[in-house]
Protein backbone atom coordinates (compact mmCIF):
# COMPACT_ATOMS: atom_id res chain seq x y z
CA UNK A 1 0.00 0.00 0.00
CA UNK A 2 1.18 3.50 -0.84
CA UNK A 3 0.77 6.28 1.72
CA UNK A 4 0.73 10.04 1.30
CA UNK A 5 0.98 12.38 4.32
CA UNK A 6 -0.43 15.88 4.79
CA UNK A 7 0.88 17.95 7.73
CA UNK A 8 -0.92 20.84 9.44
CA UNK A 9 0.36 22.85 12.42
CA UNK A 10 -1.83 26.00 12.50
CA UNK A 11 -5.44 27.12 11.98
CA UNK A 12 -4.61 29.22 8.90
CA UNK A 13 -2.65 26.42 7.28
CA UNK A 14 -5.44 23.88 7.82
CA UNK A 15 -7.95 26.25 6.26
CA UNK A 16 -5.93 26.18 3.04
CA UNK A 17 -5.21 22.45 3.19
CA UNK A 18 -8.74 21.26 4.02
CA UNK A 19 -10.10 21.27 0.44
CA UNK A 20 -6.95 19.47 -0.75
CA UNK A 21 -7.31 16.79 1.93
CA UNK A 22 -10.95 16.22 1.00
CA UNK A 23 -10.11 16.00 -2.70
CA UNK A 24 -7.19 13.64 -2.06
CA UNK A 25 -9.35 11.31 0.01
CA UNK A 26 -11.70 10.78 -2.91
CA UNK A 27 -8.79 8.76 -4.36
CA UNK A 28 -8.32 6.56 -1.27
CA UNK A 29 -8.39 2.81 -1.92
CA UNK A 30 -6.90 -0.30 -0.34
CA UNK A 31 -3.78 0.55 -2.32
CA UNK A 32 -3.55 4.29 -1.44
CA UNK A 33 -4.07 5.95 1.93
CA UNK A 34 -4.04 9.70 2.64
CA UNK A 35 -2.91 10.36 6.23
CA UNK A 36 -3.36 13.66 8.08
CA UNK A 37 -0.74 14.56 10.69
CA UNK A 38 -1.73 17.28 13.19
CA UNK A 39 0.84 19.13 15.29
CA UNK A 40 1.86 22.61 16.50
CA UNK A 41 -0.65 25.14 17.82
CA UNK A 42 -3.59 22.90 16.85
CA UNK A 43 -2.87 20.91 20.00
CA UNK A 44 -2.28 23.92 22.28
CA UNK A 45 -4.95 25.28 24.60
CA UNK A 46 -3.12 28.63 24.56
CA UNK A 47 -3.86 28.96 20.82
CA UNK A 48 -7.46 27.78 20.95
CA UNK A 49 -7.07 23.99 20.72
CA UNK A 50 -7.96 24.27 17.03
CA UNK A 51 -7.67 20.52 16.52
CA UNK A 52 -11.39 20.59 17.41
CA UNK A 53 -12.04 22.59 14.22
CA UNK A 54 -10.54 19.87 12.02
CA UNK A 55 -13.50 18.09 10.46
CA UNK A 56 -11.72 15.30 8.58
CA UNK A 57 -10.06 12.09 9.79
CA UNK A 58 -6.87 12.62 11.80
CA UNK A 59 -4.32 9.81 11.59
CA UNK A 60 -1.50 11.12 13.81
CA UNK A 61 -1.21 13.78 16.51
CA UNK A 62 2.34 14.95 17.24
CA UNK A 63 2.44 17.30 20.28
CA UNK A 64 5.34 19.76 20.30
CA UNK A 65 6.25 22.87 22.25
CA UNK A 66 4.80 26.11 20.86
CA UNK A 67 6.63 28.60 23.10
CA UNK A 68 7.54 31.73 21.17
CA UNK A 69 8.91 34.17 23.74
CA UNK A 70 12.58 34.00 22.69
CA UNK A 71 14.70 33.06 19.69
CA UNK A 72 15.99 30.06 21.67
CA UNK A 73 12.44 28.79 22.27
CA UNK A 74 11.72 28.94 18.52
CA UNK A 75 14.88 26.93 17.77
CA UNK A 76 14.03 24.45 20.52
CA UNK A 77 10.57 23.99 18.98
CA UNK A 78 12.15 23.32 15.60
CA UNK A 79 14.55 20.78 17.08
CA UNK A 80 11.69 18.91 18.71
CA UNK A 81 9.69 18.90 15.45
CA UNK A 82 12.74 17.68 13.52
CA UNK A 83 13.32 14.71 15.82
CA UNK A 84 9.67 13.66 16.18
CA UNK A 85 8.91 13.87 12.47
CA UNK A 86 12.11 12.05 11.53
CA UNK A 87 10.96 9.21 13.79
CA UNK A 88 7.49 9.26 12.22
CA UNK A 89 8.76 9.31 8.63
CA UNK A 90 11.17 6.44 9.33
CA UNK A 91 8.29 4.41 10.74
CA UNK A 92 5.63 5.20 8.13
CA UNK A 93 7.78 5.45 4.99
CA UNK A 94 5.42 7.74 3.07
CA UNK A 95 5.68 7.98 -0.71
CA UNK A 96 5.43 11.79 -0.28
CA UNK A 97 4.42 14.47 2.22
CA UNK A 98 2.38 17.58 1.40
CA UNK A 99 3.50 20.76 3.18
CA UNK A 100 2.07 24.25 2.87
CA UNK A 101 3.70 27.62 3.23
CA UNK A 102 6.42 29.09 5.31
CA UNK A 103 6.14 28.35 9.03
CA UNK A 104 9.31 27.64 11.00
CA UNK A 105 7.92 24.27 12.14
CA UNK A 106 7.12 23.43 8.50
CA UNK A 107 10.78 23.96 7.63
CA UNK A 108 11.71 21.48 10.36
CA UNK A 109 9.23 18.95 8.95
CA UNK A 110 10.73 19.48 5.48
CA UNK A 111 14.23 18.84 6.80
CA UNK A 112 13.00 15.65 8.49
CA UNK A 113 11.53 14.60 5.13
CA UNK A 114 14.82 15.37 3.39
CA UNK A 115 16.81 13.39 5.95
CA UNK A 116 14.53 10.37 5.47
CA UNK A 117 14.36 10.71 1.67
CA UNK A 118 10.65 11.43 1.78
CA UNK A 119 9.64 13.55 -1.25
CA UNK A 120 8.08 16.91 -0.34
CA UNK A 121 5.20 18.33 -2.38
CA UNK A 122 5.06 22.04 -1.47
CA UNK A 123 2.05 24.37 -1.65
CA UNK A 124 2.31 28.18 -1.80
CA UNK A 125 5.98 28.48 -2.67
CA UNK A 126 7.42 31.40 -4.62
CA UNK A 127 5.55 34.13 -2.74
CA UNK A 128 7.56 36.93 -1.20
CA UNK A 129 6.93 38.60 2.18
CA UNK A 130 9.89 40.82 2.90
CA UNK A 131 8.87 41.80 6.43
CA UNK A 132 8.84 38.29 7.88
CA UNK A 133 11.20 35.38 8.50
CA UNK A 134 8.71 33.46 6.39
CA UNK A 135 10.51 34.87 3.32
CA UNK A 136 13.68 32.80 3.64
CA UNK A 137 11.87 29.86 5.25
CA UNK A 138 9.51 29.57 2.28
CA UNK A 139 12.34 29.62 -0.27
CA UNK A 140 14.32 27.09 1.79
CA UNK A 141 11.37 24.68 1.73
CA UNK A 142 11.17 25.19 -2.04
CA UNK A 143 14.72 23.90 -2.47
CA UNK A 144 13.97 20.85 -0.33
CA UNK A 145 10.81 20.08 -2.30
CA UNK A 146 10.33 17.89 -5.35
CA UNK A 147 6.93 19.13 -6.57
CA UNK A 148 5.54 22.66 -6.38
CA UNK A 149 1.95 23.93 -6.36
CA UNK A 150 2.12 27.73 -6.51
CA UNK A 151 -0.82 30.13 -6.27
CA UNK A 152 -0.04 32.66 -9.02
CA UNK A 153 2.09 33.20 -12.09
CA UNK A 154 4.66 35.48 -10.44
CA UNK A 155 5.36 32.82 -7.84
CA UNK A 156 5.71 30.14 -10.52
CA UNK A 157 8.43 32.20 -12.18
CA UNK A 158 10.26 32.70 -8.86
CA UNK A 159 10.29 28.99 -8.09
CA UNK A 160 11.81 28.32 -11.52
CA UNK A 161 14.29 31.13 -10.91
CA UNK A 162 15.34 29.25 -7.76
CA UNK A 163 16.46 26.42 -10.02
CA UNK A 164 13.38 24.18 -10.00
CA UNK A 165 12.39 22.33 -13.17
CA UNK A 166 9.35 24.01 -14.79
CA UNK A 167 7.92 20.54 -15.47
CA UNK A 168 7.44 20.14 -11.69
CA UNK A 169 5.96 23.61 -11.00
CA UNK A 170 2.17 23.97 -11.32
CA UNK A 171 0.09 27.14 -11.00
CA UNK A 172 -3.38 25.94 -10.08
CA UNK A 173 -4.28 28.99 -7.96
CA UNK A 174 -4.95 29.27 -4.24
CA UNK A 175 -7.25 26.97 -2.30
CA UNK A 176 -8.36 30.07 -0.40
CA UNK A 177 -10.52 30.89 -3.42
CA UNK A 178 -11.95 27.35 -3.27
CA UNK A 179 -12.94 28.05 0.34
CA UNK A 180 -14.59 31.34 -0.53
CA UNK A 181 -16.86 29.55 -2.99
CA UNK A 182 -17.75 26.67 -0.66
CA UNK A 183 -17.25 27.58 3.02
CA UNK A 184 -18.31 31.21 3.61
CA UNK A 185 -22.00 30.37 3.72
CA UNK A 186 -23.25 31.96 6.94
CA UNK A 187 -25.47 35.03 6.69
CA UNK A 188 -24.22 38.22 8.31
CA UNK A 189 -26.66 37.79 11.21
CA UNK A 190 -25.59 34.15 11.74
CA UNK A 191 -21.89 34.99 11.66
CA UNK A 192 -22.27 37.87 14.14
CA UNK A 193 -24.50 35.81 16.43
CA UNK A 194 -21.76 33.17 16.64
CA UNK A 195 -19.34 35.77 18.03
CA UNK A 196 -21.93 37.20 20.41
CA UNK A 197 -22.69 40.41 18.51
CA UNK A 198 -25.95 41.89 17.18
CA UNK A 199 -26.26 43.27 13.67
CA UNK A 200 -23.59 45.97 13.40
CA UNK A 201 -20.84 47.49 11.28
CA UNK A 202 -17.52 45.85 12.00
CA UNK A 203 -13.95 45.22 10.89
CA UNK A 204 -12.19 41.85 10.92
CA UNK A 205 -8.62 42.03 12.23
CA UNK A 206 -5.48 39.92 12.64
CA UNK A 207 -2.08 41.29 13.69
CA UNK A 208 1.01 39.06 13.58
CA UNK A 209 4.57 39.90 14.66
CA UNK A 210 6.76 41.55 12.01
CA UNK A 211 9.59 39.09 12.53
CA UNK A 212 12.09 40.92 10.30
CA UNK A 213 11.15 44.36 11.59
CA UNK A 214 13.03 46.56 14.03
CA UNK A 215 10.04 48.13 15.79
CA UNK A 216 8.76 46.94 19.14
CA UNK A 217 5.67 44.75 19.35
CA UNK A 218 4.34 46.94 22.16
CA UNK A 219 4.53 50.09 20.07
CA UNK A 220 2.87 48.45 17.08
CA UNK A 221 -0.07 47.11 19.08
CA UNK A 222 -0.49 50.36 21.00
CA UNK A 223 -0.80 52.18 17.66
CA UNK A 224 -3.25 49.56 16.41
CA UNK A 225 -5.39 49.95 19.55
CA UNK A 226 -5.27 53.75 19.30
CA UNK A 227 -6.67 53.44 15.78
CA UNK A 228 -9.44 51.16 17.05
CA UNK A 229 -10.44 53.80 19.59
CA UNK A 230 -10.73 56.38 16.79
CA UNK A 231 -13.75 54.49 15.37
CA UNK A 232 -16.20 53.88 18.25
CA UNK A 233 -19.03 53.41 15.75
CA UNK A 234 -17.39 50.17 14.54
CA UNK A 235 -16.88 46.83 16.27
CA UNK A 236 -13.43 45.28 15.83
CA UNK A 237 -13.41 41.46 15.76
CA UNK A 238 -9.82 40.32 16.29
CA UNK A 239 -8.28 36.86 15.95
CA UNK A 240 -5.15 36.32 17.99
CA UNK A 241 -1.63 36.16 16.62
CA UNK A 242 0.23 33.03 15.64
CA UNK A 243 3.14 31.41 17.51
CA UNK A 244 5.91 33.50 15.91
CA UNK A 245 8.38 35.31 18.13
CA UNK A 246 6.37 38.14 19.73
CA UNK A 247 2.98 36.50 19.15
CA UNK A 248 2.40 35.70 22.81
CA UNK A 249 3.07 39.33 23.74
CA UNK A 250 0.58 40.57 21.12
CA UNK A 251 -2.07 38.22 22.45
CA UNK A 252 -1.51 39.33 26.05
CA UNK A 253 -1.89 42.98 25.02
CA UNK A 254 -5.09 42.21 23.09
CA UNK A 255 -6.56 40.34 26.06
CA UNK A 256 -5.79 43.28 28.32
CA UNK A 257 -7.20 45.84 25.87
CA UNK A 258 -10.42 43.87 25.52
CA UNK A 259 -11.20 44.58 29.18
CA UNK A 260 -10.96 48.33 28.51
CA UNK A 261 -12.31 48.85 24.98
CA UNK A 262 -16.01 48.19 24.48
CA UNK A 263 -15.69 47.79 20.70
CA UNK A 264 -12.80 45.27 20.77
CA UNK A 265 -13.65 41.55 20.67
CA UNK A 266 -10.73 39.10 20.80
CA UNK A 267 -10.84 35.40 19.84
CA UNK A 268 -8.11 32.75 19.91
CA UNK A 269 -9.61 31.32 16.72
CA UNK A 270 -12.81 31.81 14.73
CA UNK A 271 -12.66 28.67 12.63
CA UNK A 272 -12.64 28.82 8.85
CA UNK A 273 -16.39 29.05 8.27
CA UNK A 274 -16.98 31.87 10.77
CA UNK A 275 -13.82 33.70 9.71
CA UNK A 276 -14.61 33.76 6.00
CA UNK A 277 -18.30 34.49 6.56
CA UNK A 278 -17.38 37.46 8.77
CA UNK A 279 -14.89 38.60 6.14
CA UNK A 280 -17.63 38.63 3.49
CA UNK A 281 -19.70 41.25 5.36
CA UNK A 282 -16.92 43.30 7.00
CA UNK A 283 -16.52 47.01 6.35
CA UNK A 284 -12.84 46.23 5.85
CA UNK A 285 -10.15 43.74 6.93
CA UNK A 286 -7.37 45.24 9.08
CA UNK A 287 -3.93 44.00 10.12
CA UNK A 288 -1.01 42.25 8.47
CA UNK A 289 -2.24 38.72 7.73
CA UNK A 290 -1.93 37.14 4.30
CA UNK A 291 -5.70 36.60 4.35
CA UNK A 292 -6.12 40.33 3.77
CA UNK A 293 -4.02 40.01 0.62
CA UNK A 294 -5.27 36.72 -0.82
CA UNK A 295 -8.84 36.08 0.33
CA UNK A 296 -10.31 39.51 1.09
CA UNK A 297 -10.09 41.00 -2.45
CA UNK A 298 -12.09 38.04 -3.78
CA UNK A 299 -14.98 39.25 -1.59
CA UNK A 300 -14.59 42.80 -3.00
CA UNK A 301 -13.96 43.99 0.57
CA UNK A 302 -11.27 46.62 1.32
CA UNK A 303 -8.05 45.61 3.08
CA UNK A 304 -5.92 47.88 5.28
CA UNK A 305 -2.52 46.17 5.32
CA UNK A 306 -0.30 47.51 8.10
CA UNK A 307 3.49 47.62 7.89
CA UNK A 308 5.96 45.43 6.02
CA UNK A 309 5.00 41.87 6.94
CA UNK A 310 3.28 41.24 3.58
CA UNK A 311 5.49 43.55 1.52
CA UNK A 312 6.22 42.02 -1.88
CA UNK A 313 3.23 39.66 -1.96
CA UNK A 314 1.10 39.87 -5.11
CA UNK A 315 -1.89 42.08 -4.34
CA UNK A 316 -4.98 43.82 -5.74
CA UNK A 317 -6.19 47.42 -6.00
CA UNK A 318 -8.59 46.87 -3.11
CA UNK A 319 -5.61 46.71 -0.70
CA UNK A 320 -4.44 49.89 1.05
CA UNK A 321 -0.91 49.64 2.44
CA UNK A 322 -0.01 51.90 5.34
CA UNK A 323 2.65 52.47 7.98
CA UNK A 324 2.50 51.34 11.61
CA UNK A 325 1.67 54.63 13.36
CA UNK A 326 -1.84 55.28 14.67
CA UNK A 327 -2.26 58.29 12.38
CA UNK A 328 -1.31 56.28 9.29
CA UNK A 329 -3.69 53.44 10.23
CA UNK A 330 -6.56 55.88 10.88
CA UNK A 331 -6.02 57.60 7.52
CA UNK A 332 -5.97 54.24 5.74
CA UNK A 333 -9.20 53.12 7.45
CA UNK A 334 -10.93 56.35 6.40
CA UNK A 335 -9.83 55.73 2.81
CA UNK A 336 -11.04 52.11 2.98
CA UNK A 337 -14.47 53.27 4.11
CA UNK A 338 -14.79 55.95 1.43
CA UNK A 339 -17.38 55.56 -1.30
CA UNK A 340 -14.70 55.88 -3.98
CA UNK A 341 -12.56 53.06 -2.63
CA UNK A 342 -15.46 50.73 -1.98
CA UNK A 343 -16.57 51.29 -5.56
CA UNK A 344 -13.05 50.40 -6.76
CA UNK A 345 -13.18 47.14 -4.79
CA UNK A 346 -16.20 45.94 -6.75
CA UNK A 347 -14.20 45.65 -9.98
CA UNK A 348 -11.20 43.80 -8.50
CA UNK A 349 -10.33 40.42 -10.05
CA UNK A 350 -8.35 38.05 -7.85
CA UNK A 351 -4.96 36.94 -9.27
CA UNK A 352 -5.17 33.71 -7.24
CA UNK A 353 -7.18 31.41 -9.47
CA UNK A 354 -10.73 30.31 -10.23
CA UNK A 355 -11.64 28.29 -7.14
CA UNK A 356 -10.76 24.82 -8.44
CA UNK A 357 -7.19 24.53 -7.15
CA UNK A 358 -7.75 21.68 -4.69
CA UNK A 359 -9.10 19.22 -7.28
CA UNK A 360 -6.20 19.93 -9.63
CA UNK A 361 -3.60 19.64 -6.86
CA UNK A 362 -5.08 16.33 -5.69
CA UNK A 363 -5.24 14.89 -9.21
CA UNK A 364 -1.63 15.80 -10.02
CA UNK A 365 -0.40 14.56 -6.62
CA UNK A 366 -2.06 11.16 -7.03
CA UNK A 367 -0.81 10.91 -10.63
CA UNK A 368 2.79 11.48 -9.51
CA UNK A 369 2.59 9.12 -6.53
CA UNK A 370 0.82 6.33 -8.43
CA UNK A 371 2.34 6.44 -11.88
CA UNK A 372 5.79 8.06 -11.81
CA UNK A 373 9.17 7.21 -10.37
CA UNK A 374 10.31 10.11 -8.17
CA UNK A 375 14.03 10.81 -8.51
CA UNK A 376 15.20 13.03 -5.65
CA UNK A 377 18.51 13.69 -7.45
CA UNK A 378 17.25 17.00 -8.82
CA UNK A 379 19.09 18.83 -11.58
CA UNK A 380 19.40 22.58 -10.98
CA UNK A 381 17.45 24.38 -13.69
CA UNK A 382 19.88 27.10 -14.77
CA UNK A 383 17.66 29.87 -16.08
CA UNK A 384 20.44 31.89 -17.75
CA UNK A 385 21.91 28.94 -19.62
CA UNK A 386 18.49 27.74 -20.73
CA UNK A 387 17.62 31.20 -22.05
CA UNK A 388 20.97 31.43 -23.88
CA UNK A 389 20.40 28.03 -25.47
CA UNK A 390 16.86 28.99 -26.51
CA UNK A 391 18.11 32.21 -28.10
CA UNK A 392 20.81 30.30 -30.01
CA UNK A 393 18.26 27.81 -31.34
CA UNK A 394 15.96 30.62 -32.46
CA UNK A 395 18.85 32.36 -34.25
CA UNK A 396 19.88 29.14 -35.99
CA UNK A 397 16.32 28.62 -37.20
CA UNK A 398 16.31 32.12 -38.70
Amino acid sequence: MKKLAVVTATRAEYGLLAPVIRSLRTYETDALKIELIVTGTHLSEQYGQTVSDIDVRIDHKIPVSVRSDTELSISSNQAEVLVKFTELFLTERYQAVLLLGDRYETLAVAIAAGNTRTPVFHLCGGDTTEGALDEWIRHSITKISYLHFVTNEESRKRVIQLGEDPARVFNYGSTSIDNILSVSNLTKAEALERVGLPDCRYALCTYHPVTMGSGSVDGQIEAFLEAVQAFPELEFIVTKSNADLGGARINAMLDDAQTRLANLHVFASLGLRRYLSLMKYAEFVLGNSSSGIVETPAFHVPTVDIGDRQRGRLGSESIIHCGETAAEIVDAIRLAMSVEHRHKCQSVISPYGDGHAAKRIAAKTVEIVQNRIIDLKKTFFDLENRETTARTIRQERV
